[in-house]
């Protein structure tokens, strides 16, 4: 939703106003509003440009100075003192003189007029600089529904109704109580989903989602008597998202009617929401089940992630700023916040931009400290994507323009005022931020030993996994407990290979005794070279058969503790070579089969301290690294380490293996002591990383970039 508004601000105090003339007279085209009133309890006006369709809100002051204007300042300041209450003097009246100026409210004086000249001379669209300075946010009008809008509000009338609302709060909560008795299969749902054809599920229950969120801003501005100028498609770093102008929402005086506007479309995605959740929960498994995940994902996720937040101009900052009747809330915000940092870092008494109460200015600080940073980590990871998803010489060009513009140079600005201002600076507080200045930079030139925090799974060093040779028939199984090298586990018998032993063997004593009655018979030296060498055969597939019949008996390799032996096994039981009888363990050594990241795994070498904590334990246990593999891991060998199965990396099933989702190294530990528990466990582990130096990983990271998309 769009919102069009500005406050007449006081001057901020960044550097000495330039004294203009006042404007002659206002432009004939503006129109003024009452806007109720503001938190003071005082009475505030809207002035609409249409030119623009931007609204500027303005206090009781400002309306005494337009009601006298034009005129000198100290004849406006005098006449308002002796005609009102207000306390006024020539100065304020400038600033205010100042702001019509700047926003070109005012007949354009000499240097105005050369400000609004060279902007009409700029190229626009056409040329690469508006592109360059608009790409990250550019609205495309494309419809003025206000004649749809005034017949659609009427007939949606019965959705304002107490009872609408109560039923469709009833029936998200009953979808959510049914989702979540079935939330493993809920989520497992959406993993599912994400193919090439759930992708398109997706982004079709997001067109929808999002047109019924920009219909609900429309109409409920309709039903208020807000004008809706236009609707269309913004695009936000090229992505595209649609939007509606209700700038006019500034008129109404109630900032309740503007926070019902601003909340409109939020409300229409969460309730589609809410009925899709009930949808899925009540619907058999099919499409119509599908495209109600489709919506209930979309609808949810992205309402409360984004949407709500108030730190970037969607929906969350113009209910916030509606809520508390506060417009201009990041912009004043922020000027509170830079004359606080002003204060307290260099010491500056500048006087404060508005007067709040203490506690109100120490929670517009905090609001803006927050909304910096959270918009930092926006434009860096818009920047990250900028660069990933083009092309390589358009990513980088694109990321550093975001890098600069969006991130450099706010700071610069302000740290341009403070250089200005350096001279005010006492030589103490100079001092200190030098010296602060200096410690910051060693502390991040020396070398610290970096953790590396990965997860993996713990378990015996030796171990013996008991399965059938071959399909047979199990015979003698032993119970669990203790074992000692060479002791039987388990043994097997097969008829077939029993029938086929005894088949050669029969061969074999038939053929020994027709060689013994050869030389007795004339010509029986010629036959004995071929009955020979078939008798050789047969001697020879006597052994392979006796092989076979040894690997039917199964004895400890090592002295262990013989686990995992299933009750419900018996003998004369026919077992397949994949259903595990046992596991023989060797309980006094252990590791841990820990997997990195690619770019962690130079960090890590062989002998590093490190330790592992098993899952849901209160106790680490002490290890050290063994081995540290050279080459990617193809596979994910330990199934709980899966996020299908509660682990905690991705992967992507490949016939019967899962294929981990990014480049994983397996990094082996040695543990010193033994778990309590004699079992494989998933946990958390931490390894002491090789020593690096921030500034020196930068400077490398910075050129190891350049010269690998170098290659443009």
């Amino acid at each position: 939703m769009s919102a069009n508004a500005a406050a007449a601000p006081a001057a901020t105090n960044e550097a000495p106003a330039k004294e203009l003339p006042l404007p002659q007279a206002l432009r004939q085209d503006l129109r003024l509003f009452d806007s109720g009133s503001g938190n003071d309890g005082g009475p505030t006006w809207a002035i609409q440009d249409p030119a623009s369709n931007r609204f500027f809100r303005i206090g009781w002051l400002e309306y005494e100075c337009l009601l006298r204007w034009p005129g000198k300042p100290e004849e406006i300041a005098a006449d308002i003192e002796a005609s009102t209450p207000l306390i006024v003097d020539a100065e304020q009246v400038s600033d205010f003189a100042r702001f019509l100026d700047l926003h070109q409210l005012a007949l354009p004086s000499g240097e105005t007029r050369q400000r609004v000249q060279k902007q009409a001379r700029e190229p626009g669209w056409r040329h690469w600089k508006w592109w360059l300075h608009h790409y990250l946010f550019i609205r495309v009008p494309l419809i003025r529904p206000q004649r749809f809008l005034e017949k659609l509000t009427p007939a949606l009338e019965p959705l304002f109704s107490p009872l609408a609302f109560y039923l469709l709060l009833a029936a998200s909560l009953l979808g959510l109580i049914l989702a979540a008795r079935q939330w493993e299969h809920f989520t497992h749902s959406v993993l599912d989903s994400l193919t090439p054809t759930g992708i398109l599920g997706f982004v079709l229950a997001l067109i929808v989602s999002k047109t019924l969120h920009e219909l609900g801003h429309a109409v409920v501005a309709t039903r208020l008597g807000v004008r809706v100028a236009h609707m269309g498609v913004a695009f936000l770093v090229m992505w595209p998202m649609l939007y509606t102008d209700t700038g006019e929402s500034w008129r109404l005086r109630s900032h309740r009617q503007r926070l019902a506007i601003s909340i409109a479309g939020v409300s229409v995605e969460m309730a589609l929401a809410g009925l899709a959740t009930l949808a899925w929960a009540l619907l058999d498994d099919g499409a119509l089940r599908q495209a109600a995940l489709y919506l209930a994902t979309t609808g949810w996720v992205l309402s409360l992630a984004l949407n709500v937040s108030p730190f970037m101009r969607f929906d969350g900052y113009f209910i916030l700023s509606d809520l508390l009747d506060f417009p201009n809330l990041h912009e004043r915000a922020g000027a509170q916040a830079r004359i606080w940092l002003r204060r307290k870092l260099l010491g500056l008494n500048d006087p404060w931009p508005e007067d709040f109460a203490q506690k109100t200015r120490r929670s517009l600080i905090a609001f803006a400290l927050t909304t910096w940073l959270y918009r930092l980590i926006v434009f860096l990871g818009i920047a990250l994507m900028v660069y990933f998803f083009f092309f390589k010489a358009l990513g980088i060009f694109l990321m550093l323009v975001e890098l600069v513009w969006f991130i450099a140079r706010p700071a610069w600005s302000e740290l341009a005022v403070w250089k200005k201002r350096w001279p005010e600076v006492q030589m103490r507080r100079r001092q200190i931020i030098y010296g602060t200045l200096a410690g910051a930079f060693l502390l991040a030139a020396i070398p610290w030993p970096f953790a590396v925090e990965t997860y993996g799974v713990s378990h015996a060093e030796r171990q013996q996994l008991v399965f059938a040779p071959f399909p047979a028939e199990l015979v003698a199984l032993r119970q669990g407990g203790a074992v000692a090298a060479g002791e039987p586990l388990a043994g097997f018998t097969t008829p077939d290979l029993l029938a086929r032993q005894s088949q050669v063997a029969a061969s074999s004593e038939a053929l020994e005794r027709r060689l013994a009655g050869l030389l007795e018979l004339d010509g029986g030296v010629n036959k004995q070279l071929a009955l020979t060498q078939r008798l050789d055969e047969q001697r020879t597939e006597l052994r392979g058969i006796a092989e076979e019949t040894g690997r039917l008996a199964i004895h400890a390799e090592f002295a262990g503790q013989w686990r995992d032996v299933s009750p419900l096994l018996r003998p004369g039981t026919w077992l397949g070579v994949r259903e595990a009888l046992g596991v023989l363990v060797d309980p006094q050594s252990w590791v841990v089969d820990a997997y990195v990241e690619q770019r962690l795994v130079d960090r890590i070498e062989p002998g590093a301290r490190a330790s592992f904590l098993p899952q849901g334990g209160v106790q680490a246990l002490a290890g050290e690294v063994l081995e540290v593999d050279g080459t990617r891991s193809p596979r994910l060998p330990h199934p709980m380490l899966d996020s299908r199965h509660g682990g905690y990396f991705n992967t992507q099933p490949d016939g019967r293996e899962a294929t981990p989702s990014e480049a994983l190294y397996r990094v082996r530990i040695r543990l010193r002591d033994t778990p309590s528990e004699i079992r494989e466990m998933r946990g958390s582990v931490r390894i002491s990383g090789t020593p690096r130096s921030l500034v020196w990983e930068g400077i490398k990271g910075s050129l190891a970039t350049l010269v690998r998309e170098s290659g443009f």
